[in-house]
């Protein structure tokens, strides 16, 4: 599933793409993308509407509209938005459609059709249930030391789940966090509110670090409109990953093998020398 860089530079390009644009109609085409809204008022509430602007909250892309109102899609395992041009045809896995008045239209595919979409008024967008509930963003104001301090000392679970629990650090996912707690030299397993007031401020700045520098990275690659995001999904292949998806490799500090291990049905990467606590 895409994490908050991911889904940052999917927003930054689908803004490029769509801001400011109009559209002339809309398709859903499988109804349960957005179980909320049947076809015809999915059709009705974005029909005329202009593109504002894109943006993202924790792993939801926001496409906020000139009617009032905002679309609220979660990409999950394998969505993906394409603009595509009057003549090419849509994909096999095409779920929905917004038509622009040039005559290209954005679609959404999704091969595993676990993607949803949501449309609400945009005054009542923090009430929405998908968003309301997510913790302070990672890398904005809100995320301070003092709330990671004060969130993790609640928190019984491994430090791993704490940091994949969207109520408390909202966009992280696998990558980063077993990244974040590499640098930090964290024990994944070790109980989050035993966490030592230095590896809180590790793990605080290296959070933000291990982000940042993922979504410098996404910026530096093409957007492509008939496949938006594509080249950022799988980039371990172009980014030097130190622990994640390294079972076996050498630790590139201490040489020891990086382990995996599950935590919440999720791999956990680490190196047992070096986050020995």
């Amino acid at each position: 599933m895409p994490e908050l860089p991911e889904v940052e530079i999917v927003a930054r390009s689908l803004n490029r793409l769509t801001a400011k644009r109009r559209i002339t109609s809309a398709e859903l085409l499988r109804a349960r993308l957005a179980p909320d809204t049947d076809p015809h008022r999915f059709a009705d509430l974005l029909e005329t509407a202009v593109v504002n602007f894109v943006h993202r909250r924790g792993k939801h892309v926001l496409f906020d509209l000139s009617n009032g109102r905002t679309l609220i899609t979660h990409l999950r395992m394998s969505g993906k938005f394409m603009l595509l041009d009057d003549g090419a045809e849509n994909p096999k896995f095409t779920h929905a459609i917004m038509h622009f008045d040039d005559g290209e239209r954005l679609v959404f595919q999704d091969q595993r059709h676990f993607g949803l979409m949501k449309i609400v008024e945009t005054s009542a967008l923090k009430e929405a249930k998908e968003i309301k509930k997510l913790g302070p963003e990672p890398l904005g104001d809100d995320f301070t030391f003092e709330y990671l301090r004060m969130a993790l000392g609640s928190c019984k679970r491994s430090l791993k789940e704490f940091l994949l629990d969207q109520t408390k650090v909202c966009g992280l996912g696998n990558i980063y966090a077993s990244e974040a707690m590499f640098l930090s030299r964290a024990n994944p397993r070790i109980a989050a509110y035993k966490l030592s007031k230095p590896k809180t401020t590790a793990l605080f700045d290296n959070i933000r670090l291990v982000l940042s520098g993922a979504i410098a990275l996404g910026e530096t690659l093409p957007v492509v409109a008939h496949d938006i995001g594509g080249s950022i999904y799988g980039t371990g292949s172009d980014w030097e990953w130190r622990v994640y998806d390294r079972e076996g490799d050498e630790c590139i500090n201490c040489q020891s093998p990086i382990k995996r291990i599950v935590q919440g049905g999720r791999s956990t990467y680490f190196c047992p020398k070096c986050q020995k606590r």
